[in-house]
């Protein structure tokens, strides 16, 4: 069934107004027409299963059938800080991400990261990247969109991240595995976690000197380099069954 997001507001007691490029998409791609399911969600924790009833230009109304408490977030906040990476790397790590759970994604520019984006171009890269944050919300029927933030300075990142619970860093030197088990296994359902990839490059001694000061906790992802792409995944995807009950 497809899913889709909606703005509080267009949500009435027994019916819900579609607007944007949604109308199309439902319209003119699907080819859906009146009497067609699809779900509605609007970031407050419910699933509206609806009924297509009208089907005009700019506005798409659909009757609401049902409406179920969801239960597909996970119970705690988790923000990606990813370091810039070469070419569309940073398109599928978003994809994936979301699919894993994550709330939040931070784009960083680091030292070492080779892509320097000016600020028509990150402006232009943000837009599209929350594009492809709201398609993988919807493909897996997530309840809010996670929002791509703007590209910040290392710096900057670490200071945004003053106000989660947990923060993890990926670094080759970190302690061995078993600290690194002993430290996700305290964090607990409900605390926020900030996890801090680097780009290709990874980050220099500096950065991680400076994130250390700042609180963030240094954790092994094993005995292999990971690429950037992956190493984001391989955190979110232990958080995820650490925290999902």
């Amino acid at each position: 069934m497809y899913h889709f997001f909606v703005a509080p507001e267009q949500i009435g007691e027994k019916e819900i107004r579609i607007e944007g490029s949604d109308v199309n998409h439902i319209r003119n791609v699907l080819r859906m027409s009146p009497g067609g399911q699809i779900s509605v969600s609007s970031g407050d924790g419910k699933d509206y299963r609806c009924e297509l009833v009208r089907l005009e230009e700019s506005c798409i109304t659909a009757k609401i059938m049902w409406v179920q408490e969801a239960d597909v977030e996970l119970p705690s906040r988790i923000c990606l800080f990813q370091g810039l990476p070469k070419g569309d790397k940073m398109e599928l790590i978003i994809q994936k991400a979301v699919e894993l759970g994550a709330a939040e994604i931070v784009p960083m520019a680091t030292r070492r990261a080779v892509v320097r984006l000016d600020e028509k171009k990150a402006a232009s890269k943000q837009k599209r990247w929350n594009a492809i944050a709201e398609s993988a919300a919807k493909q897996s029927k997530r309840m809010i969109v996670p929002e791509v933030k703007p590209v910040m300075s290392f710096r900057d990142a670490v200071d945004y991240a003053k106000s989660f619970e947990k923060k993890l860093i990926p670094y080759e030197l970190a302690r061995g595995m078993d600290e690194t088990r002993r430290i996700i296994r305290g964090i607990l359902p409900g605390q926020s976690v900030a996890v801090f990839i680097g780009p290709e490059g990874g980050f220099d001694e500096e950065e991680i000197a400076f994130a250390k000061e700042a609180g963030i906790t240094p954790v092994t992802l094993g005995r292999r380099i990971l690429r950037t792409e992956t190493a984001g995944m391989a955190v979110l995807s232990v958080l995820m069954f650490q925290l999902e009950g």
